[in-house]
């Protein structure tokens, strides 16, 4: 059995789809193209697909992860290129490696995320940060399936910091204020999420964007805590295969023309 692991998308519209509306889709594209599934045992038996760590409904994403195991082996970015073909544009496979190192699941400790909030002035959200940033504790509030649960927001923040982007001001108009911000977050229990940061800016400084931020988690894996840096994933299966590089590039240039307008 090989077991192949993917990294995928979800952009523009797409990121309001549903981990279950994904999950569908690609076991349609796996059908489409092809893939000599293996199979769970019992009276209904289902593709064995491994999914970790799906961002949540509504915020978009370029670092999403999954494993397939396959009865024959196949070649991981020829694989990769005819799953993508049977996505829809906006979910797009971008990079695949052969399994070849334990343990996707535990590289994957925490997240790079990109806060945009337009409507919101620059001087206003290093304010924010900056108050943030020196509590020891933020405590904020989420409503559960068991009720409303509160928990501290702030211990699990490696870095908040508000950044300026290639293009962050030529794509609005000049007189709409914008901040956008960069946030690292490890993965903890209960996990705190990138609208949980933003329930503790407007608890510790007031901050409140006259519209929703838009979500895109840049990168996850494993946590450099010495730099704060997350690092990549499948890098111990590349690395372990020297084919791979040259497919990871290939990968990349397929995702960049396959990003919706």
């Amino acid at each position: 059995m090989q077991r192949i692991r993917l990294r995928y998308t979800k952009r523009g519209r797409l990121r309001f789809t549903s981990h279950r509306d994904f999950q569908r889709a690609f076991e349609r594209a796996l059908r489409r193209a092809e893939v000599p599934m293996a199979y769970s045992a019992g009276f209904t038996p289902h593709p064995k697909v491994s999914y970790a760590n799906a961002a949540p409904t509504g915020t978009a994403s370029e670092a999403e992860f999954l494993e397939i195991a396959l009865t024959a082996p196949r070649d991981p970015e020829r694989l990769r290129g005819l799953l993508d073909e049977s996505m829809p544009t906006g979910l797009d496979i971008v990079d695949a490696v052969e399994a070849r190192t334990p343990g996707l699941a535990d590289r994957l400790t925490a997240s790079v995320w990109e806060l945009r909030l337009d409507g919101v002035d620059p001087a206003e959200a290093d304010r924010a940060v900056a108050a943030f940033d020196g509590a020891e504790t933020v405590e904020v509030q989420r409503q559960t399936k068991n009720g409303v649960r509160t928990f501290d927001a702030r211990s699990a923040v490696v870095r908040l910091a508000r950044v300026e982007t290639p293009g962050a001001a030529a794509d609005r108009p000049s007189d709409r204020p914008c901040a956008i911000l960069r946030l690292v977050v490890r993965h903890v229990t209960p996990a705190v999420r990138p609208d949980d940061v933003l329930s503790g800016l407007r608890a510790v400084a007031d901050l409140a964007p006259p519209v929703p931020a838009a979500v895109t988690r840049l990168a996850q894996g494993l946590l450099d805590e010495e730099t704060g840096t997350v690092t990549d994933p499948l890098a111990p299966d590349r690395e372990a295969d020297p084919a791979a590089p040259a497919a990871s590039e290939g990968a990349a240039g397929a995702a960049a023309a396959k990003v919706p307008a």
